[in-house]
């Protein structure tokens, strides 16, 4: 597979890039019947953490992955980036495949994982940039002016030169952000990226996503929050015991949870029995404090159970959507997703 003209028509600075509208899009990452196992240890079964994925995105894509812990996101990345090897199948990015040309792979992505792995607490946010610019040769000079260039479009300006290790986790989030950007990468994977964040630097973290999509990055967004994903992606894809179950728009996707809101409500037992009957509730469920949860299996149920507990006299209630994880619980079982 091969990418064509260049795409990358024109720079302006290390960030600027004008795409091309004149051909059909560029596949920026594209996987095939693409498999990874674990070997099992202690005679333990082996874990069949990639099975048989094929997914495209498109150049130029913010693209959400969205699953529980386990579903082979982090190991979907893994193999993209070239830190594991594939059991079986291919992947390949911007056309060059993952395994066979990892040579030519490597300086066209950045990584950027959650937590605190990739950086030196012992050296500042600054050296920490440089050191990681001369890991992909860049020269000298450009990796100073460039690693300057990041702190400050990372907000880590006035605690630049000071030690890692004095960083809150928020900021050396942002410095992994940074660091994911260090050589002016094609594509960007993004694992759980706002780990530790405060709600002030997530926002500023989704509006530099957006920034980055604006330059014609492709960004590949592992995730548990829907907001998230509806803040900032193209696409969503669902994983699962690493299927690929689903690939939506953000709307498609809200719609699908639309299905499983829920609404809190303080009232009496009697009350929490007569909800438990009605067309379109799955359970309702006692919490301390005389409060109950009605889990709804329709979303046009909403209407009816509202209507009900104002008609009952209730005061206090409050709706609201699932997080992914507690979609994940009601509609994934052994037989996947049903959509």
């Amino acid at each position: 597979m091969t990418t064509g003209a260049p795409f990358w028509a024109e720079r302006s600075g290390p960030w600027a890039v004008v795409m091309r509208r004149d051909r059909p899009p560029v596949i920026a990452v594209e996987t095939r019947d693409l498999c990874r196992v674990y070997k099992g240890r202690d005679k333990r079964p082996d874990v069949r953490a990639l099975d048989n994925l094929s997914m495209q995105i498109e150049e130029g894509e913010v693209h959400g992955l969205l699953g529980p812990n386990g579903a082979g996101k982090t190991t979907l990345v893994k193999v993209l980036s070239t830190v594991l090897l594939p059991t079986s199948g291919s992947a390949s990015i911007l056309g060059h495949d993952v395994v066979a040309e990892t040579a030519a792979v490597r300086p066209l992505i950045g990584i950027v994982f959650g937590g605190d792995r990739g950086l030196y607490w012992g050296l500042t946010g600054r050296q920490n940039l440089e050191y990681r610019a001369a890991l992909y040769r860049v020269p000298a000079e450009a990796a100073r002016r460039r690693a300057a260039e990041l702190i400050d479009r990372a907000g880590l300006a006035d605690r630049a030169d000071d030690r890692v290790e004095s960083y809150s986790r928020g900021m050396k989030q942002r410095l992994h952000l940074a660091r994911g950007l260090v050589a002016d990468a094609r594509v960007l994977f993004l694992d759980e990226p706002t780990t530790g964040m405060d709600p002030l630097a997530a926002r500023d973290f989704r509006q530099l996503v957006g920034e980055l999509r604006a330059e014609g990055r492709t960004i590949l967004l592992t995730t548990h929050d829907m907001a998230e994903a509806e803040a900032v992606c193209d696409r969503v894809a669902l994983i699962d015991h690493g299927q690929l179950l689903a690939v939506e728009t953000p709307r498609t996707l809200g719609t699908l949870l639309a299905q499983h809101e829920r609404i809190d409500f303080e009232g009496d037992r009697a009350i929490a029995d007569q909800l438990a009957e009605l067309p379109g509730v799955a359970s309702v469920t006692a919490h301390p404090n005389t409060s109950y949860r009605v889990e709804l299996a329709d979303a046009s149920a909403a209407r009816v159970v509202l209507a009900f507990l104002v008609e009952a006299g209730v005061t206090s209630i409050r709706t609201s959507r699932p997080n992914l994880e507690e979609v994940y619980v009601h509609v994934i079982g052994d037989r996947g997703l049903k959509i």
